[in-house]
């Protein structure tokens, strides 16, 4: 008896993934690409695939990490954003950050070591 509602239920669950799924998402394209611009100052690019949600815009986040080290030895990660936008129809697109990473403005020259993609949300504007 209580078979069809399980069926049922199972049902909706299924059919809620599928479109979920369907809905599409957001993943980079490659490894962020870190450019240096002087000493402690950089520029974090990030390539942005949207190819499941093509025919909508969203707006969206980046939460990323950076570890960075001085010419002295000193190591920091630190926990950053960005935001984006993906324009109705487009497949890609790309955003880029701005940072300095630093112990003192300009007292040393610094290196990232390394950028960890957290989090990618998109959601409608």
């Amino acid at each position: 008896m209580f078979m069809p509602k399980i069926l049922c239920s199972i049902a909706l669950i299924a059919a809620a993934a599928t479109a979920m799924a369907a809905a599409g998402s957001v993943s980079l394209t490659q490894e962020p690409v870190v450019i240096r611009l002087n000493k402690d100052e950089f520029r974090i690019a990030f390539g942005i695939n949207a190819e499941g949600i093509a025919a909508k815009s969203c707006n969206g986040t980046i939460r990323y990490r950076v570890d960075w080290t001085t010419e002295d030895g000193f190591a920091r990660s630190e926990t950053r954003h960005v935001n984006y936008t993906m324009p109705a129809e487009a497949r890609r697109t790309i955003t880029v950050d701005r940072q300095f990473f630093d112990t003192r403005e300009g007292a040393h020259t610094t290196n990232v070591v390394k950028v960890h993609v957290d989090k990618i949300t998109c959601s409608k504007p």
